[in-house]
């Protein structure tokens, strides 16, 4: 079970980027994450006129590693560790770490 899940909301924990929040867009693979305005780049791009594309310089969100980022508490307003508990139904689920509350309510 993956720990950081696209649409969870985020905060940087190292690198430029630190102290901003974000949501995660999507998975890379395993180990990287794309998180919303995080670790920005500028992006030369030609014009295709076959897929309709008007040339430029673009901003594009690149990938971040998942250990640069934490899961953000809105309970305590901080950046949060994730931990896992299994309920009594048997369902695995998703705690943070500090108040051990479920992370997806």
């Amino acid at each position: 079970m993956q720990r950081i899940r696209k649409g969870d909301e985020v905060v940087v924990l190292s690198g430029r980027d630190k102290g901003k929040r974000g949501t995660v867009l999507r998975r890379v693979d395993a180990e990287h994450v794309v998180v919303e305005g995080v670790n920005r780049v500028k992006k030369h791009q030609r014009p295709n006129p076959m897929k309709n594309v008007t040339g430029g310089i673009v901003d594009k969100d690149m990938p971040i590693h998942v250990s640069n980022i934490a899961l953000f508490n809105p309970a305590t307003h901080k950046a949060d560790r994730v931990g896992f508990k299994t309920l009594g139904d048997g369902r695995k689920v998703r705690v943070f770490r500090s108040n051990r509350e479920q992370v997806d309510a």
